[in-house]
C-alpha cells in the first residue's frame, strides 16, 4: 500500500463508538485522529431484544459526525464493524439502514469468532514477534472474546455472551456495590464462560493479553494507585474490588484513572474479569494497545492473506465438519459459474477470473454456496436444504459478515423445493441469476457426474424477467432424467416473478 494512504476503521462497540484514522508511512499505519463517544447501544436492547428508538438515535447521531470527518474517504480506505449488540438485534436491520447512510459506508454486522479473529490481529500486530503462545481476552460491553495463538496466527477463538454492560445491567442496575452483587455477578459470569476451560487450559499459552474496554479501565486505575504500570494481576482486582464495594455505589467513585463513562459498569466489567481469572488461572495479565479497531485496519493495508482465502478456509472447514462431499460441491459450482458466465455474458472464466471485480465475487460466492449446499444431509436427509440454511444462518464463520452468511444461507435453502415459499427479494436480479445457475447445476450434476454441458447455453430472453436454457438437438433424448427435472424446474419458476423457457438451438 502506497504511503500517504489514507486509512479508517469505524467500531460499533456495545459501550462505544470508536473512529480510528491515520495514514501509511513506510509500511506502517501511524494514527492521526482518534474520536469515541460513550452511546450504551448495549443497555438499549429491550425484553423483546429489540433496540429502543432512543438506543437507535444516539448511535445514529454518533454516526452522522463519523460519516462528517470521513467525506472525501473512498470505499476502499474504510471499514465499518459491528459487534455483539448489533447481532443480537432482532431489528437491527431498521438502525443499519439510515447508519449506513449517515456513516456513508456500509457497516458489517461481524460474527463473535471474526471478532475474535481481528482482535487477534490487532493485538499480534502491536506486539514483538516471537513464538509464545498467548491466550488474548476481550471483554466488551456484552460478549467476552477468548483466542489462543502464536506470532500473527490465532488457533482458537470464541466469543460468549457475557459482558460489562450486560453484566452491570443485570447484577448492579441500582449502581449500588455489595459483596453479594459481585459474588452473584463472578458466579454467573463463570458459568457462561465454564466451557472455555477445556479449550483454554493453563498449559495452552505462556502470556496472558487484555486488550481495550473493560481491561484498559481497570489497569488504568491500578497504574493510578500505584501498581505496576501496564499489567492487571489478581491482587489488583481483588483490591479493586474492595475500593468500589466500599464507595458502595458508582456516583461515590473517588478513584484517580477511572474515567466518567466507566463508572456506571466497571461492576460488571470487574465480575466478568475476576471470572476469567479465576477460571483460566490467570496470575497476571499485560495490557495490550492493539484491538479490534487495529485488526481492521491490519486487513485493509492488505498486511495477511486476502479476505477471500479466509472465508474460502471457513467454507472448507464447514463442509468438513458437516461431512459435505467435496468433490461433487466443486461440480456443482464448477457448473454453475459456468452458466453464470454464459447468462452474464461476461469475459470472465476460470482462465481470467479477474475479468470484472463484481461478477468474479458473484462467481466466488456462488462457488461457495454450491460446496455448502448439501451440508444439511449430516442432520438429516430430508429437507437437507433447510438444514443447511439453518447451519448457515447460525455459524461463526471467519471472515463472513452475518449478511453475507444470511445470502449463502438462502442460496442453499433456495437451491431446490418450492422457490414461491422462499423468502426473498426476487427484484435482486443478481441474486436471481446466482440462484438459477445454482438451481440448474443441481440438477445437471444429479448424477453426481460430470454433466455433458455441449450445447448447453443459458441467456437472458428478450422479454423482461426471462431468461432461456437451450440444448442441442437430441440432448434431452440423451439425458431424458436430466430433461425432465429441467421441465419441472420450468414449472417452479411459474410461482416467481421470473420465468424459464427450454428449446433445442
Amino acid at each position: 500500500m502506497q504511503d500517504g494512504t489514507r486509512l479508517a476503521a469505524v467500531d460499533l462497540g456495545s459501550n462505544s463508538f470508536r473512529l480510528e484514522i491515520g495514514r501509511i508511512e513506510h509500511g506502517q499505519f501511524f494514527r492521526t485522529e482518534y474520536l469515541k463517544e460513550t452511546v450504551r447501544q448495549g443497555n438499549g436492547l429491550d425484553l423483546d431484544r429489540n433496540l429502543t428508538p432512543e438506543a437507535m438515535q444516539r448511535g445514529w447521531d454518533c454516526l452522522a459526525r463519523f460519516g462528517e470527518r470521513l467525506a472525501g474517504f473512498s470505499a476502499t480506505e474504510v471499514r465499518a464493524v459491528a459487534t455483539q449488540t448489533l447481532r443480537e438485534a432482532r431489528n437491527r436491520d431498521q438502525f443499519l439502514t439510515p447508519a449506513n447512510q449517515l456513516l456513508g459506508f456500509p457497516i458489517d454486522v461481524i460474527s463473535g469468532r471474526e471478532e475474535a479473529r481481528l482482535i487477534y490481529q490487532g493485538v499480534a500486530q502491536a506486539l514483538p514477534h516471537g513464538d509464545e503462545r498467548r491466550l488474548v481476552v476481550d471483554v466488551g460491553g456484552r460478549s467476552t472474546e477468548l483466542i489462543l495463538g502464536q506470532g500473527f496466527e490465532p488457533s482458537q477463538m470464541e466469543s460468549y455472551r457475557v459482558g460489562s454492560v450486560a453484566w452491570s445491567t443485570r447484577y448492579f442496575a441500582d449502581n449500588q456495590f455489595t459483596q453479594h452483587a459481585f459474588d452473584m455477578a463472578e458466579i454467573a459470569a463463570k458459568a457462561v464462560l465454564d466451557e472455555a476451560l477445556s479449550v483454554y487450559r493453563r498449559d495452552t499459552w505462556d502470556v496472558a493479553y487484555g486488550s481495550a474496554g473493560t481491561v484498559n479501565a481497570v489497569a488504568d486505575v491500578l497504574a493510578a494507585a500505584g501498581w505496576p504500570s501496564g499489567y492487571v494481576s489478581r491482587a489488583g482486582l481483588d483490591w479493586l474490588q474492595d475500593k468500589l464495594i466500599s464507595a458502595q455505589s458508582a456516583d461515590r467513585i473517588r478513584l484517580i484513572g477511572m474515567r466518567e463513562d466507566r463508572r456506571t459498569i466497571i461492576g460488571g466489567g470487574l465480575s466478568v474479569l475476576r471470572a476469567v481469572f479465576d477460571l483460566l488461572q490467570i496470575d497476571q495479565m499485560q495490557q495490550a494497545t492493539g484491538g479490534l479497531r487495529h485488526g481492521l485496519l491490519f486487513d485493509l493495508m492488505g498486511a495477511r492473506q486476502d479476505q477471500s482465502d479466509v472465508r474460502a478456509r471457513s467454507v472448507q472447514r464447514l463442509a468438513a465438519k458437516f461431512g459435505s462431499n467435496t468433490a461433487h460441491g466443486v461440480r456443482v459450482g464448477r457448473v454453475a459459474t459456468h452458466l453464470l458466465t454464459q447468462l452474464q455474458g461476461s469475459a470472465l472464466s476460470p482462465q481470467n477470473p479477474a475479468a470484472d471485480p463484481t461478477q468474479e465475487r458473484l462467481h466466488r460466492k456462488l462457488e461457495w454456496a454450491a460446496q455448502l449446499h448439501d451440508i444439511g444431509s449430516h442432520i438429516s436427509h430430508s429437507d437437507y436444504h433447510k438444514h443447511g440454511a439453518y447451519i448457515l444462518d447460525n455459524a461463526d464463520a471467519m471472515g463472513f459478515t452475518l449478511p453475507e452468511l444470511h445470502k449463502l444461507s438462502l442460496l442453499v435453502l433456495g437451491h431446490r423445493g418450492k422457490l414461491r415459499k422462499l423468502d426473498v427479494n426476487f427484484e435482486d436480479e443478481l441474486f436471481v441469476q446466482q440462484l438459477l445457475c445454482l438451481r440448474l447445476a443441481v440438477i445437471l450434476c444429479h448424477a453426481r457426474r460430470d454433466p455433458d454441458l455441449d450445447g448447453l447455453t443459458l441467456t437472458r430472453a428478450n422479454h423482461a424477467n426471462s431468461f432461456s436454457l437451450d440444448w442441442r438437438v437430441g440432448w434431452a433424448q440423451a439425458f431424458p432424467q436430466s430433461a425432465h427435472l429441467l421441465r419441472e424446474e420450468v414449472l417452479a419458476w411459474q410461482k416467481t416473478p421470473w420465468s424459464l423457457t427450454l428449446g433445442e438451438s
